[in-house]
């Protein structure tokens, strides 16, 4: 479908795409639900353009912000993605979906739509270790999952999922509490945003701790498109789903 017609001054109304490595999911601002389909290890790009387009065939949208789960530099994915299938580094995805598109890391997708001002430091906690700072509006894609923790291991090895697996949730819960306070601490965070599948199974948060949803995913697509990017002082932020009239009130820190 073309782009819908806007006003040279008008925001661009964006389609925002979160690639996993189990689903693909898609969402315009004013729907109430995102829609998917399956990804896995053999989703190529090429794939994925093709089932957003379709599954959104009936959306009016001006611009795509896209979530990689891999590392991106200016704009562009720089490896091929662990869980995924290939060709993701050269394709071209504004061709593809015939409009302009902005790539980000996954992470730093989510981090900018949990971002309320301040510094932030967010943590995903799923199969690896997602991180990105958010500092005066501006995200920064971080690779913390591979520095060296304790002896032998890194921080993506206590905390994510092969370390739940290894540990057990007890034990994974104490080691996500350490790296969380070790992390903040040396980045000088703010505050910590905790987002991935696997936060969900924190019994308790740190103070100065906060758990995400995938919904910020979205939120940070759109905030992408954003030349305010987010308010610094109080002020509302419009949650997928929720019409004008129901913002949500996020008051900065």
């Amino acid at each position: 479908m073309p782009a819908a017609r806007r006003s040279p001054t008008a925001r661009p109304r964006v389609l925002a795409v979160d690639v996993g490595g189990s689903h693909v999911k898609a969402l315009v601002p004013g729907e109430r639900a995102p829609r998917r389909f399956d990804s896995g290890s053999g989703l190529m790009a090429a794939q994925m353009a093709r089932g957003v387009v379709e599954c959104t065939k009936d959306w009016r949208y001006d611009v795509v912000s896209i979530g990689f789960p891999g590392p991106v530099l200016h704009g562009r994915p720089v490896a091929e993605p662990v869980n995924l299938g290939g060709g993701w580094v050269a394709f071209d995805y504004a061709r593809a979906f015939g409009r302009p598109v902005k790539i980000v890391n996954d992470a730093a997708m989510q981090a900018l739509g949990s971002y309320e001002g301040g510094r932030m430091l967010f943590l995903g906690l799923g199969t690896g270790l997602g991180s990105a700072m958010v500092i005066a509006g501006e995200v920064e894609p971080m690779e913390l999952a591979h520095l060296p923790y304790k002896k032998r291991g890194t921080y993506e090895d206590y905390v994510g999922r092969r370390g739940l697996e290894r540990l057990g949730k007890k034990k994974w819960r104490r080691e996500v509490a350490i790296v969380v306070e070790k992390l903040k601490d040396a980045l000088q965070a703010e505050y910590v945003v905790l987002g991935g599948g696997n936060a969900s199974k924190l019994k308790e948060l740190p103070p100065g701790v906060r758990l995400g949803t995938n919904a910020h995913a979205f939120i940070g697509g759109f905030r992408l498109w954003d030349a305010e990017r987010v308010p610094q002082r109080a002020g509302a932020v419009q949650e997928p789903g929720q019409s004008r009239a129901r913002r949500v009130r996020q008051r900065a820190k």
